[in-house]
Formats: C-alpha cells, structure tokens, sequence
C-alpha cells in the first residue's frame, strides 16, 4: 500500500487475519503447530502503515497459545484483554486475566511470558509492540532463538545454527 491507500479508520474483527499463521520454523511448528493453530492474528497496525509499533487484534481459540514463551530484548510488550479469561504464564507462574486487564513486558527483563486459553470460550486480546531493530529474543522452554534483523525475525537454535 501506499501511504494514501492507507485507510482513515477500520472496524478491527473485520481486518483480514495473518495469511501465515507463524513465523516460527516447521521443526517448532511440528512440536507446537496445533496449539498455535488456534491463534488468528489480525495485523491493525500494518493495516494503517505503522512503522514503530505493531498492534494485533488476537483471538485464541480453547485450548491455544499466543506464541511460545519468551522474553525480548530489546522490544517492550503490552496485551489487553477485551474477552475471554485467559491463563498468562510467567517465569514467576499463572496469573488469570479477564477482561479489562492488562500486562507489559519491559525489554530486557528477562520474564518470558505467553497467554494460553485453558477456557472453553474464545479470548480476545490487544498485543502491542516496537519493532526495535537489534532485538534478541530468547525462548526459555525451547531450542529456539531469534533475531530482528531487516524488518524480520531469524530463527536459529541455542549454539546459533540455523533452523
């Protein structure tokens, strides 16, 4: 898109989900693939060109997870919970989240974190995050690592191999 095809406002459930699901590698996706199937991703922010923060409207489905735990670097996170009662895991444990509640994850804490819907009804959350270049992202529970590099994130195992 061009900047002036970028639209004026947007109705959020109505912008097309992610064509990909994940940009995990398939040896991740093999391990994880059918709890990460229930996430559906609606890009907002790439819908109205934003080049400094990403916003995502996130539906995860009973039983899913938003990502694999992890910790970024270098970028700040934030959700918000609009429906649904999901579990979110940190390294210090479960907190339950119902609507109206909020979390952020600073850059370069270190605390993983992932939300995981052990409910039976749909969540729906807000993600926001920078898209700081440089980012490293470390993934607690896997052999998997990943850079920010050229707009994209770069998957390799722990000793740097890649996937």
């Amino acid at each position: 898109m061009t900047e002036s095809t970028f639209p004026i406002a947007a109705v959020a459930d109505q912008v097309p989900p992610r064509a990909r699901k994940s940009l995990y590698p398939q040896a991740i996706l093999d391990l994880h693939g059918a709890r990460l199937e229930g996430r559906e991703k609606r890009p907002l922010g790439d819908l109205f060109g934003l080049q400094n923060f990403g916003v995502n409207l996130t539906k995860l489905e009973p039983g899913a997870i938003s990502a694999l735990r992890h910790a970024h670097a270098k970028q700040d996170e934030f959700i918000y919970i609009l429906q649904g009662c999901p579990t979110l895991y940190t390294d210090t444990g479960s907190t339950p989240l119902s609507p109206g509640m909020c979390a952020g994850f600073k850059a370069g804490s270190g605390d993983a974190h992932r939300l995981v819907n052990e409910t039976e009804r749909d969540v729906l959350c807000l993600e926001i995050g920078d898209r700081t270049l440089g980012d490293q992202v470390i993934y607690p529970d896997e052999d998997l690592q990943a850079s920010f590099v050229d707009n994209i994130f770069r998957f390799t195992h722990k000793d740097g191999t890649p996937y």
